[in-house]
C-alpha cells in the first residue's frame, strides 16, 4: 500500500506545476446537478495508477455547494483482476463550475477540468490545462463510434494530442 501512496503522491506533486500553456477551453455552463452520478471511462490518457485498468467508473457526488465526493473505481489487468478504489475530493471554482481541483492527497490538488458535456449530460471530456491526462467518459458503458470519433475531434479541437489515447475495456 505505501509504494502505491508514494506513486500517487509523486503524481499529484507533478500534477500541481504549472506549465506555460495557452488556456484549454472548457465547456460552458456546466450544471453540476446534472453532471453528478456515475460515468465509465470510455478512453483515457492514463496516470500511473490506471494503466491496465478495466472497468473504470468514476462517480460524482455533491457534498457542498463547490465540494465533489469522488469515486473511482476499476478492476487491474483485467475484468476479474483486484478492484481499485481512489477517493478524491473536487473542489469547484467560484468563477467557473468547469473548473475544479481534486485533492487525492491533502493538501495537494491537482487542475481537472470539463472539457465538453453534451446537451443531454450523456457524455463528457475530463482534461488538465496541461493537456497531459484526458478522460472520455460516458453513462453508458459503451458509445457508437461517430460519438467517440466527435469526441476525439473535440479533444484535439482543444489542443490534445491523441498518441496515448488508450480505449478502456469495459467488459461486463
Amino acid at each position: 500500500m505505501r509504494p502505491i501512496l508514494l506513486i500517487v503522491s509523486l503524481i499529484m506533486l507533478n500534477a500541481c506545476q504549472t506549465t506555460p500553456t495557452a488556456p484549454i477551453e472548457v465547456a460552458d455552463n456546466v450544471d453540476l446537478d446534472r453532471f453528478m452520478g456515475q460515468w465509465y471511462v470510455i478512453a483515457n490518457i492514463p496516470t500511473f495508477p490506471e494503466k491496465g485498468a478495466y472497468n473504470a467508473i468514476e462517480t460524482y457526488r455533491r457534498v457542498g455547494p463547490q465540494e465533489i465526493a469522488t469515486t473511482f473505481t476499476f478492476r487491474k489487468d483485467g475484468p476479474d483482476g483486484d478492484l481499485k478504489t481512489m477517493t478524491p475530493t473536487g473542489f469547484v471554482s467560484d468563477e467557473n463550475p468547469a473548473i475544479w481541483k481534486m485533492r487525492f492527497l491533502w493538501p495537494f490538488k491537482a487542475d481537472f477540468r470539463v472539457l465538453y458535456v453534451s446537451e443531454d449530460y450523456q457524455t463528457t471530456i475530463i482534461g488538465r490545462q496541461k493537456r497531459d491526462y484526458l478522460w472520455i467518459m460516458a453513462r453508458s458503458p459503451h458509445i457508437d463510434e461517430q460519438t467517440y470519433a466527435h469526441m476525439l475531434d473535440i479533444a484535439q479541437a482543444r489542443g490534445y494530442s491523441l498518441d496515448k489515447l488508450q480505449k478502456v475495456p469495459q467488459v461486463w
